[in-house]
């Protein structure tokens, strides 16, 4: 996975496992020698520690899965797939979860937040897998242009600037004026109206 969305202070081997330890304030004294990450304990450095080397000595026995792990704690999360075991409950919709941090993602889906955003267009998304999935389909640099209009054929290395493109033919202008109500094929368009009327 790439770390290029990603702040950094993240361990760029296992960064999903990491996002939940920036926390501002708390004392992290023992830091990884490897990716610079830090931890408030001895024991957490290690079961980190265990990442960059491989080290995976939890293993699950059930249905001759075999499946391993680097902490007993990751182990035990993965039993729930086998088990159907959902602790975790989200207290807006019922939705239960088998671990917190999928709980704590859902959550944001009622609360609307969107703390992971795109460096290139600027959306925001609820979680880091939505964010790279974005990234890969939408800007990722192809060699050559890749995609094109089935309308006039034009051609372009981004997916985004062909669903942007795509309104020429559509007259679709679904960035709205808020005080005069016209209609914009994109963002950058309307701000320029904006501006130009002084709105």
């Amino acid at each position: 996975m790439s770390d290029l969305h990603l702040p950094e202070n993240i361990c760029t081997v296992y960064p999903s496992s990491h996002l939940s330890a920036i926390n501002g304030g708390i004392n992290k004294p023992h830091q990884c020698s490897q990716c610079s990450m830090t931890f408030v304990n001895t024991s957490n450095l290690k079961v980190h520690m265990r990442m960059h080397v491989g080290n995976k000595p939890f293993i699950c026995h059930i249905d001759n899965c075999k499946k391993r792990f680097i902490s007993s704690s990751n182990l035990k999360v993965h039993i729930r797939s086998h088990t159907g075991e959902k602790p975790y409950e989200c207290n807006v919709c019922g939705k239960l979860f088998s671990h917190s941090g999928n709980l704590k993602t859902h959550l944001r889906i009622h609360t609307g937040e969107k703390p992971y955003k795109c460096d290139v267009c600027g959306k925001t998304f609820t979680n880091t897998s939505n964010l790279n999935s974005h990234v890969k389909f939408n800007h990722e640099e192809r060699e050559e242009k890749s995609v094109w209009c089935t309308q006039c054929g034009k051609r372009f290395a981004f997916r985004c600037n062909l669903k942007t493109h795509m309104r020429v033919h559509t007259g679709a202008r679904p960035f709205k004026c808020p005080t005069c109500e016209k209609g914009f094929i994109n963002s950058s368009n309307l701000r320029v109206h904006q501006m130009s009327l002084g709105h």
